[in-house]
């Protein structure tokens, strides 16, 4: 049995951008449904489905709401917050879920609001989507037009471009008008996020998943998928592959058939050498480990790995490892807020010991000294960041060990200037305004 679309829902491949045709589709009927439960009952209802995150996190959406005191505990203004703010390399979803289903996704809006008894929600959106942002505010018109907010005020929030503000606590600090970074925790965002008040922060395809949670009945969308990854996710394939783009899949569907299927191999029929499966953030696999995983959290935990933010880099023969390191760490590091010594001096000395590896001046002790900068970063960070890069880099070295050790027993790139990351990862400078900063060497 084919799995029915879930996030793009009666869209046909197209885009729902004019609210006569979402009515048409159904559109608005989850939320006429919930707002004739109760909140306490929307709850469950996640609770029942087992939907879990999507943004990189995997934390269940219905519990999370759950943890925003009720308006009588706490005497101030509730707040959602949608993260729109999708910058990680590799990760494109969020983008098409605003264009295409603008709608579906504010409905879900909306029903998250009313779970946990808010009237306020901020759409924190990715400064660079221009057309999204105003996809959304025209949508948003619309749905004005038929009175369907009610009592609610929605605010569509563009970003400045920081990646930091990816993270929660830097978004909330952004949003009120101050420097993106992470906030210590606790208190956490639930009790004292935004403006000191009660506030759920949830990724565009969660809110938009809980949409269509409503529709089904959370037990009946827990039918799809797996045990423990429920439902549907829009998986961004890219890399080295011929058809790459969004694919809305079953949790469990294998990351091989993906590639190879969905995706129709590696293009220019060369070999596939390893797969990032998360986005940039998620440790490497190989060739060999893509044959036995599945795309659910179970099974890439289970390989050393996580599902991540569902951004599938596929990587071809071309790739040299060193390389692709160096650029993943320079994305961290020019990312990195600087707010805590960890990430701000770590990923700056991981990029340039990469480096140094890479231009054929590492030695041995570079290698051990890599692996202890990682080390010392893991773990030891305000927020994530700085363990994305930690822990990536280390994969590297894990899974490709041979290759590294060959720059520095051939004092170079083995592939002798024949390496590409074409389509894999795009410099620091594609990511950014702003130019990344010179390498010092070591």
């Amino acid at each position: 049995m084919s799995t029915p679309e879930i996030v793009f829902a009666g869209s046909g491949g197209g885009a729902l951008t004019q609210i006569a045709d979402y009515e048409a589709v159904g559109g608005f009927a989850a939320l006429a449904k919930a707002r004739a439960m109760t909140p306490d009952e929307v709850i469950a209802e996640l609770d029942a489905s087992n939907l879990r995150g999507r943004g990189g996190a995997f934390f269940p959406t219905g519990r999370k709401w759950s943890f925003v005191p009720k308006p009588d505990r706490i005497a101030k203004p509730h707040y959602l917050v949608v993260n729109a703010d999708e910058s990680e390399p590799g990760t494109f979803k969020d983008r098409e879920i605003m264009l295409r289903v603008p709608f579906r996704f504010l409905e879900g809006c909306l029903i998250a609001a009313h779970a946990i008894e808010s009237k306020h929600v901020f759409v924190y959106i990715r400064g660079e989507y221009e057309q999204e942002f105003e996809v959304l505010v025209a949508a948003l018109e619309q749905m004005k037009a038929r009175d369907l907010l009610g009592d609610v005020t929605v605010v569509v929030h563009r970003g400045a471009g920081a990646y930091i503000c990816g993270e929660e606590t830097a978004l909330l600090e952004s949003l009120e008008g101050r420097r993106g970074q992470p906030r210590t925790k606790p208190p956490f965002p639930a009790i004292a996020g935004l403006y000191a008040s009660p506030t759920a922060v949830n990724n565009v395809e969660s809110i938009t998943t809980a949409t269509a949670v409503i529709e089904l009945g959370g037990a009946e969308y827990a039918k799809l998928g797996v045990e423990n990854s429920t439902g549907t996710r829009v998986f961004s394939l890219s890399g080295n592959v011929v058809n790459g783009g969004n694919y809305e899949l079953p949790h469990g569907f294998p990351l091989r058939d993906l590639i190879y299927g969905v995706g129709g191999g590696i293009a220019g029929g060369r070999t596939l050498k390893a797969v990032i499966p998360g986005g940039s953030s998620t440790p490497i696999l190989t060739a060999a480990e893509v044959e036995r995983v599945t795309l659910d959290f179970d099974s890439l935990t289970g390989a050393g790995t996580a599902i991540g933010s569902a951004a599938v880099i596929a990587i071809d023969d071309r790739c040299c490892m060193v390389q692709l390191a160096v650029r993943v760490s320079q994305f961290y590091e020019h990312e990195s807020c600087g707010k805590c010594t960890p990430c701000r001096v770590g990923t700056r000395w991981l990029t340039s010991i990469l480096q140094k590896i890479e231009d054929g001046r590492g030695s041995q002790a570079d290698m051990d000294l890599l692996l202890s900068v990682a080390e010392r970063i893991n773990g030891k960070c305000l927020c994530p960041l700085g363990d994305s890069d930690a822990i990536a880099v280390a994969s590297y070295v894990d899974k490709f060990r041979d290759e590294f050790q060959a720059h520095i027993d051939e004092g170079g790139c083995p592939l002798h200037g024949s390496s590409s990351l074409d389509h894999v990862l795009a410099p620091v400078a594609m990511h950014t305004h702003h130019h990344a900063r010179e390498v010092v060497p070591l």
